[in-house]
């Protein structure tokens, strides 16, 4: 067992705020248009499509704007050109972070980007300064309520790679990116209930970020994920788990 992501935790409280505000939707429909424009509309052969499509079925979006999303990357149906951007930047505290974009429009998206580090308390990274320190890793978490230890050390012979744990509700399974789908699939014939499954980055080390600077940095992330070009905000940060109460009961 080895020291849990704090992360997962700030990325799932906001999840809930972004699905409240529609949100979701908006990034959802972007990612299911970006992985049909990369990989075709077949989902049995498209990775990226099918997990994003099982978010989107998670989210209860409807169908009809999950097709239309797909002929739009497929071509079917006209749209607009999206490229994918990735920021690296410093946070506060000196808190490594990973920005994923999806945009229509890079020099909009990179000086809004910029902007909003610069009022936050952050700032624009060099490129390779900061994704050195991450690994694309399949994430999935797990009550600690609905599954035992041994259960889930027990997927390391299906393909899992660790069983992380730091508190006392969640446990977090870690796969290599290529292995999720199988491991998902091992856990649902084991009976083995989750919370969520998704490829991410885990960093290879954290930094303790307390007082201020973590509320300040809890601000920076929640502006980043604010914004529609936003998919995804990864960072290094272990923050007390009394911020993250705080923050999660201010939502």
């Amino acid at each position: 067992m080895s020291g849990h992501n704090k992360w997962s935790k700030i990325k799932h409280v906001k999840e809930a705020a972004d699905a409240k505000k529609g949100a979701v939707y908006t990034k959802l429909i972007k990612e299911i248009t970006a992985a049909a424009r990369e990989g075709g509309g077949n989902v049995e052969s498209n990775f990226k499509l099918r997990m994003f499509m099982t978010k989107a079925k998670e989210q209860n979006m409807p169908l009809d704007n999950v097709e239309r999303a797909i002929k739009r990357g497929t071509g079917d149906l006209p749209g607009v050109i999206l490229e994918t951007v990735n920021y690296e930047a410093y946070g506060p505290g000196g808190v490594a972070i990973l920005i994923d974009t999806l945009t229509d429009n890079k020099n909009r998206c990179s000086a809004e980007i910029k902007n909003i580090l610069s009022k936050k308390g952050g700032n624009m990274a060099g490129a390779g300064s900061v994704s050195w320190m991450f690994s694309k890793k399949g994430s999935i978490m797990v009550d600690k309520a609905a599954a035992k230890e041994d259960d889930l050390i027990a997927l390391l012979d299906a393909g899992a790679e660790d069983v992380k744990s730091d508190d006392t509700t969640t446990y977090e399974v870690v796969t290599a990116a290529g292995n999720l789908e199988k491991v998902k699939n091992a856990m649902k014939a084991a009976n083995i209930p989750f919370t969520s499954a998704e490829v991410t980055m885990i960093p290879s080390s954290q930094v303790k970020v307390a007082g201020d600077a973590a509320k300040q940095l809890l601000t920076l992330i929640e502006a980043l994920e604010e914004h529609d070009d936003v998919q995804n905000v990864y960072d290094n940060s272990d923050i007390p788990d009394e911020v993250l109460e705080q923050m999660e009961k201010e939502q």
